[in-house]
């Protein structure tokens, strides 16, 4: 058995700004051909399925979120109080006993409810463009979208969905090292205006019940357990960053895979049920979680290479995802050998609001599809960083109405 710090590995700054875009992929693709694993400023990268789901669903490894907070002396205040009560950094039976009094929420039925709000927000979207031929899909579609969902599923006042996107995209940036670095005050500032905001939002459900998530956290029960007002506030919490950014990012990069690709774009509006296919194409193709960190919490060997307790791994999706496909830079809607993908983790913190995201992702390309004959870019995209959320800073597309 190796050590990993006596292996020889090939070397990537995955902070490297030139890593985005056209170049990303094949950086990655010569990392893999190399091998399952690959070193980092931070710790090791793992390239392949097989071993990134045994980090993903290890007990030997956890979310690093409280190594983050260590590292950057975060100790008290609101952000060490959100991160201490967020249950992407919570293990063990605390963990099991949240999942359990919230999953009911999550079901892919439980999603299916709010579709007709999502072809509600959609058609609302669609008429300020449909006559222009042209948008900046982000600004357009993309950013407003989740947005108004999000607010839907809270039970939150749909004016406010600007508020919420803010909000999420800063408290997002707690767990990028380097905005926790150069833009920590207004990470901080967004958590406290959210709990906030989530305090009277739960206050206002809990003397007016409804259908939306927040009365449903406060109703949900458990073998006679309850969810603590403070743990139903960092739920909420963790529904807004988890299901904002990720969703826009993500379908931004599906219509730019789309537009990219003019015969799958046919097939989709030719038949629209192929949304579904075209989702799980794209969440393969380009995962908007690239890397999904992890740290060794007790050693642990993997394929004869022992990890010591402390190292952070770093899960690289982009490639996991490629393993094992057959022709895995071929763009293709229909494909069946997709396999299991790890752009949502794995175990224990496999995400919470995976079956919504999918059912906002669904609803947007099958809408779409029906409404534009042609789609083409009308400019180059503008790549966001992949250190943290991989979206898309920009997509001018243009179209023919169907």
């Amino acid at each position: 058995m190796a050590l990993l710090s006596e292996l020889d590995l090939p070397v990537l700054d995955y902070t490297d700004p030139a890593l985005r875009g056209p170049s990303f992929h094949p950086r990655m693709a010569e990392l893999r051909a190399q091998g399952w694993l690959a070193a980092t400023p931070i710790g090791a990268m793992v390239l392949d399925r097989e071993a990134a789901e045994v980090f993903l669903r290890s007990r030997s490894t956890t979310f690093p979120g409280l190594k983050l907070a260590e590292l950057f002396s975060i100790e008290t205040g609101p952000l060490a109080e959100e991160l201490r009560r967020n249950i992407l950094c919570i293990d063990g039976d605390d963990h099991r006993r949240l999942r359990n009094l919230v999953n009911p929420a999550f079901t892919p039925r439980a999603a299916d409810r709010w579709r007709p709000f999502m072809r509600t927000y959609l058609e609302q979207l669609w008429d300020a463009v449909r006559a222009d031929g042209r948008c900046e899909f982000v600004e357009a579609f993309a950013k407003p979208y989740p947005s108004l969902v999000i607010a839907t599923v809270m039970g939150a006042p749909l004016a406010d969905a600007p508020r919420l996107h803010h909000w999420s995209n800063w408290i997002q940036k707690q767990f990028d090292a380097e905005a926790l670095m150069t833009e920590r005050e207004l990470i901080e500032e967004a958590v406290v205006e959210f709990y906030d905001y989530a305090d009277a939002l739960l206050a206002a459900r809990r003397d007016d019940p409804g259908e939306d998530l927040v009365s449903t956290l406060l109703a949900a029960e458990a073998d006679g357990d309850r969810l603590s007002e403070v743990e139903c506030v960092n739920l909420v919490l963790n529904v807004l960053i988890g299901g904002v950014d990720t969703t826009q990012s993500q379908l931004a990069h599906a219509i730019r895979l789309l537009a990219e690709h003019p015969d799958q774009w046919a097939a989709l509006h030719a038949d629209p049920s192929l949304a579904a296919g075209a989702v799980e194409e794209a969440l393969r193709y380009e995962p908007i979680t690239p890397f999904t960190a992890r740290i060794v919490v007790e050693d642990m060997e993997v394929r004869e290479v022992a990890f010591p307790a402390g190292t952070v791994v770093l899960v690289a999706s982009c490639t996991a995802n490629r393993d094992g496909v057959e022709d895995p830079d071929r763009f293709d809607i229909t494909r069946t050998d997709g396999g299991r993908l790890t752009t949502f983790g794995a175990g224990i913190h496999y995400c919470l609001g995976a079956n919504l995201a999918r059912a906002e992702l669904q609803e947007g390309l099958g809408f779409l599809a029906a409404r534009m004959d042609r789609l083409e870019l009308d400019g180059d995209p503008v790549y966001g960083g992949v250190t943290g959320i991989y979206g898309l800073d920009s997509l001018p597309i243009q179209f023919t109405a169907a």
